[in-house]
């Protein structure tokens, strides 16, 4: 099984600024913005919250709740109404493509979601980020493959559930692909008490990839298991060993800038499997 870890939502670049960490430790991953799309912020519910007045409150500008949102992937049932038949599901194209695919993802691969987020306070006219603190990538969400599509070869009257989709407003693309869930995860082949997809509700300090305290938000505390070894190829797009440092019990990783995919074989590595359950029992 591969784990692709999967920049995904608001940052610095896309949106301008960091989803929000909630008083009460919800993560809210923000979709990025998309003029093309149907579906509004103000369609979208978090766990009860309405994104586009959320974004109206931390930003002020009342045209957060038209806006078109990008949303992809697309994990939690609740988030809109919807049409029989559909299950969570994740688009990608262009280079983000062309790397998944020469990193040989396939069925059953396992992609954790992360994103640049930051703690919110409440104010008498709204949201305002915390000054104190400053931004971290946390995982956020994760999907299980259970079939890989390519949009441009469907039906036109396939898959009806998921017209509302960013993906399905793209040009003709050949590398237009579309990554459906698993109803039940499974880890090696062996069931788990897990959903194929989901968003886990709370920060924990095991979903942090940031360093605590560091800035950039970049460098990353990871488990000794994903360090470059002999045995595995190691975590796409950061090979160089020179970008690792090992400790007794983690390693640190000056994490890319650049790249949505980064892409690990676990095949066969018990301790990376060990740590995919351990964060899990987070959801």
């Amino acid at each position: 099984m591969r784990i692709i870890l999967s920049r995904k939502g608001f940052d610095s670049s896309a949106g301008g600024f960091p989803s929000p960490i909630l008083p009460d430790g919800r993560l809210c991953s923000l979709p990025i913005p998309d003029p093309a799309s149907s579906v509004s912020y103000s369609s979208i519910d978090h766990d009860g919250i309405d994104l586009g007045e959320l974004l109206v409150g931390l930003t002020g500008e009342a045209s957060w709740r038209s806006r078109g949102a990008h949303l992809d992937p697309d994990l939690r049932a609740d988030a809109l109404p919807r049409r029989p038949g559909w299950k969570p599901l994740l688009g990608q194209s262009g280079s983000a493509q062309g790397h998944l695919r020469n990193e040989g993802v396939v069925p059953g691969d396992l992609f954790l979601f992360f994103g640049s987020f930051r703690s919110v306070q409440t104010m008498k006219d709204g949201w305002r980020f915390c000054p104190e603190q400053t931004p971290i990538q946390v995982i956020w969400g994760w999907l299980q493959v259970s079939e890989i599509l390519k949009v441009d070869e469907l039906a036109a009257d396939a898959m009806d559930w998921a017209r509302y989709h960013p993906h399905f407003n793209y040009a003709a693309d050949t590398t237009n692909t579309l990554y459906l869930a698993r109803d039940e995860l499974r880890v090696e082949g062996v069931s788990t008490p897990y959903p194929g997809a989901g968003t886990f509700r709370y920060l924990h300090e095991r979903l942090q990839l940031t360093v605590p305290g560091s800035r950039p938000q970049t460098r990353w505390q990871l488990p000794l298991c994903l360090a470059p070894a002999a045995g595995h190829t190691g975590l796409s797009f950061h090979r160089n060993p020179s970008r690792w440092s090992l400790e007794a019990d983690r390693c640190l990783l000056d994490s890319a800038f650049r790249g949505q995919e980064f892409v690990f074989d676990a095949t066969g590595q018990k301790a990376v499997l060990g740590w995919v359950e351990s964060l899990l029992a987070c959801g």
